[in-house]
């Protein structure tokens, strides 16, 4: 099993490292290091946003929520994740339209908003994509020691490092070009997993049978604690999502604005099938009644009743998902940094900052790796990161559309909307509060206080100079 995965890693870096090789003559500014602005048509677009969304978490989360919440969490789920990706298609060209030479959100922010709101929307944007990282690569560590016993620090060093070599001598488009290809591997294998671990467990008709014995609940869409679950996520997802930078990024790199709106609303389409079939993994869990750790419902399955080739299929998967997520990741981080050196030390020269955003991934890189080898539970940090997203997305976008909304209301509104989800939310050991009350109270006073602020206020932005302040790195 690990010469499989140093083989399909080292073949997914070798490709990128070949292409970026090959076409480096054409992407010569490091403005093209870090957006690759207005290069992609439609098709590579599709595929690098559904790649960047996919990361190993559909393995896991869809069917673990699968075992208890049956079809109405793991589709509510599937939606709520499409949403996240399709509302990009509305505030993607409005973001180009306001800063068409931006880099990434929080330059944005900073020139909308001032320093101060521009400091609170930095520190939660990196701490989610800071805990997404580490979740993917703990993630992939985890299932593949379960599968072969390989120990965590050995996979999160191989992926690491295979996805380091073309993300910092590429930049975005060696994260791109990847992609590609990964969503091309795991359109294909998802499915192959699932049929043939469908045929090895005895089909369809057999499944339903045995799952409507053990819990019928399972299967019906008027599952309360499915539906909650969902409407949580539906909230969570979206507002979380739109501060990774890594879809700024490619809402930069589309050609133009009817190329953003296509692309970001296809590949939403395109998460729902895949999502709900790997939810459908936790059924099939309970209906062979494999399941000891459900967050590893897909993994038990297949190791348990399906032939071992199969398991073969799933680690490819499992690879392409989280090097697709995870290249997109350091990438993003990397050009938020390196913007921010750009501003405060104009007079760097685009070679010698180009040498620090690739220092800045190897950085990245390297506490990632250190991080996911001790294989430390991010899930409850996963969900503070929610909350606060939560309460941060509507006052930070309100300032795309209101010229009166400014900087101070909206770190006060932020920050009160986070003190209002607090109370509500659960405590590490996951008993008592109240998810989708806790969201919904951040979200809600957070919206109230924004508009009430914004009534009150006497400022007035001309939306013409974020035009002439944000603009691109040159060189």
């Amino acid at each position: 099993m690990i010469l499989w995965l140093f083989t399909v890693v080292m073949l997914f870096t070798i490709i990128a490292v070949a292409y970026i090789y090959l076409t480096n003559d054409k992407y010569l500014k490091l403005d093209d290091y870090l957006t690759a602005r207005n290069r992609f048509s439609t098709f590579p677009a599709t595929m690098t946003i559904f790649a960047s969304i996919m990361g190993s978490w559909i393995l896991f989360t869809p069917a673990e929520a699968g075992t208890w919440g049956g079809i109405a969490a793991f589709g509510g789920y599937a939606l709520a994740q499409a949403l996240a990706v399709m509302v990009f298609a509305y505030f993607g060209p409005r973001m180009r339209n306001l800063a068409p030479k931006g880099t990434t959100l929080f330059e944005f922010v900073f020139y909308r908003y001032g320093k101060g709101m521009y400091m609170l929307v930095l520190l939660i944007g990196v701490f989610y994509m800071a805990v997404f990282l580490a979740a993917e690569l703990t993630g992939i560590a985890t299932a593949v020691n379960l599968v072969a016993g390989i120990p965590l620090w050995v996979t999160a060093l191989i992926i690491g490092c295979g996805t380091l070599i073309y993300t910092a001598y590429g930049g975005i488009r060696g994260s791109i070009f990847t992609d590609v290809i990964q969503a091309l591997v795991i359109l294909p294998t998802v499915l192959i997993a699932f049929f043939a671990t469908v045929r090895y467990t005895g089909g369809f008709g057999d499944i339903v049978v045995r799952i409507k014995n053990i819990n019928p609940d399972l299967l019906s869409l008027q599952n309360i604690g499915g539906l909650n679950f969902a409407a949580s996520l539906a909230i969570a997802v979206v507002a979380a999502n739109m501060f990774n930078q890594g879809f700024w990024s490619r809402v930069y790199a589309c050609k133009d604005n009817t190329v953003v709106r296509r692309s970001f609303l296809i590949a939403g389409v395109l998460i729902i099938p895949i999502m709900m079939i790997t939810g459908s993994f936790g059924l099939l869990a309970v209906a062979e009644g494999t399941l000891h750790f459900p967050s590893a419902a897909l993994f038990e399955v297949v190791m348990y009743k399906a032939a071992p080739w199969v398991i073969y299929v799933v680690v490819l998967l499992a690879i392409a998902l989280v090097m697709s997520s995870v290249d997109t990741l350091i990438n993003a981080l990397a050009a938020i940094f390196t913007v921010d050196i750009a501003r405060f030390k104009p007079r760097l020269k685009p070679s010698v900052l180009q040498t620090y955003a690739r220092m800045i991934t190897a950085a990245i890189c390297g506490i990632v790796i250190f991080v996911a080898s001790k294989g430390y539970s991010v899930l409850y940090l996963f969900l503070i990161a929610d909350l606060v997203c939560t309460a941060a997305v509507f006052p930070t976008f309100y300032g795309m559309f209101s010229k009166r909304f400014n900087g101070t209301a909206g770190v006060i509104s932020i920050l009160t909307g986070i003190a209002a989800g607090i109370p509500f939310f659960p405590d590490p050991s996951m008993q008592g509060g109240n998810l989708l009350n806790s969201f919904l109270m951040a979200a809600a006073v957070s919206i109230i206080l924004a508009l009430a602020l914004e009534r009150f206020s006497k400022y007035e932005l001309n939306f013409e100079s974020l035009k002439e302040n944000v603009q691109d790195i040159q060189g």
